[in-house]
């Protein structure tokens, strides 16, 4: 089987990540105690920031500030977080570590860190040993922003990615193994980077042929069923709870948008969500999309353009966290990634713990 490659579409090369966008910083904290973890990215200057919910099952905070009709425009970094709404909990070590370093909104009586967040439910993923009530609290958050640097972000199962599974339609015994990926684009002065954690119900597509990457397994775990063209042929599983799948992710870029701009970027970057997994956007997901303007490019919006690059670079990392995850045995069985297909899906060398 043969993967999607992922190329700058401007300069042929392999795409790098978000923090190809000037001002932005990322860093990855994944616990040792369970399969779980979070993500930051931090933009120490501020960032314009927006924020589109499409799933029906969201776990978020502070998506209010971002409605363009309110207040504050700028954020300071943005958290996403494996543990359900207990993940939530890692944004308050965000705000501890900003607030040491001095940054946040001024009111006049102290800086306030304005951080965005939100989570995806990776609970049922627990290896033989594992602490099923380990979760990301605010101590992951802080080392998470200790960890934060302009490298390349780790992909796969590192972070708010490291717990994710995807194709969970027809139950957690028949999934495959998520996680985060990253990706940017650039066309002339312009950088669209994207971050994405994808822990979808549906199935994860190659948005360049359509075929389908990682999902749900057939009844004998040895092939990818196609959960959509199943639904249609009138399949039914054991569907999950609501809000117990979710891709959460951030676009961000370097133009200099108002509020409302980094709106219609977010809701553009869902159409990268549509492009690579299938179904998308369900009554059982809580699909979350940040946006963020860092504004160090100051030249005319060419907001049209803007968008599809945001689009393009949310389904190529999407592409990326499935394409980099690892296999994981967990207390249910073996979970195995897209690059355990040659092996008929079985477990092989590539199953590694973390």
């Amino acid at each position: 089987m043969t993967s999607q490659t992922i190329v700058n579409s401007e300069q042929g090369s392999v795409v790098g990540s978000i923090v190809d966008v000037p001002g932005l910083q990322v860093g990855h904290f994944t616990l040792s105690e369970r399969l779980t973890g979070c993500s930051v990215v931090l933009a120490p200057g501020g960032a314009v920031g927006a924020v589109d919910v499409r799933g029906a099952a969201p776990g978020t905070r502070e998506t209010d500030l971002l409605d363009p009709a309110n207040l504050v425009d700028k954020v300071h970094a943005v958290v996403l977080s494996g543990g359900s709404a207990f993940g939530l909990d890692a944004a308050t070590g965000v705000v501890r570590w900003l607030d040491e370093q001095g940054i946040g909104f001024e009111t006049g009586y102290g800086r306030v860190p304005i951080v965005p967040a939100a989570v995806l439910f990776d609970l049922p993923v627990v290896r033989p040993g594992d602490d099923p009530q380990a979760r990301p609290d605010a101590q992951a958050g802080y080392q998470a922003c200790q960890a934060a640097s302009t490298a390349p972000p780790a992909s796969g199962n590192v972070g708010a990615g490291a717990g994710a599974c995807v194709g969970k339609l027809f139950g957690l015994d028949r999934c495959m193994k998520g996680g985060i990926g990253n990706a940017s684009v650039r066309v002339g002065p312009w950088v669209v980077g994207a971050l994405v954690a994808c822990n979808a119900v549906g199935d994860v597509i190659d948005p360049a042929t359509g075929q389908v990457l990682a999902g749900a397994r057939t009844a004998d775990g040895h092939h990818l069923l196609d959960t959509q063209r199943a639904l249609l042929q009138g399949e039914r599983g054991n569907r999950p709870l609501p809000g117990t799948n979710t891709t959460i992710g951030v676009v961000a870029t370097n133009a200099t948008l108002t509020k409302a701009q980094a709106k219609r970027l977010a809701m553009s970057a869902h159409d990268g969500l549509a492009r690579s997994i299938r179904p998308a956007h369900t009554t059982l997901d809580g699909d979350t999309l940040f946006a963020l303007a860092t504004g160090t490019e100051a030249g005319p919006v060419d907001l049209m353009l803007l968008t599809v690059m945001a689009a393009e670079a949310t389904a190529l990392a999407t592409v990326d966290a499935i394409t980099k995850a690892q296999g994981i045995t967990i207390d249910t069985g073996f979970v195995p990634a897209v690059m355990n297909i040659g092996a008929h899906l079985s477990p092989t060398e590539n199953d590694v713990n973390f």
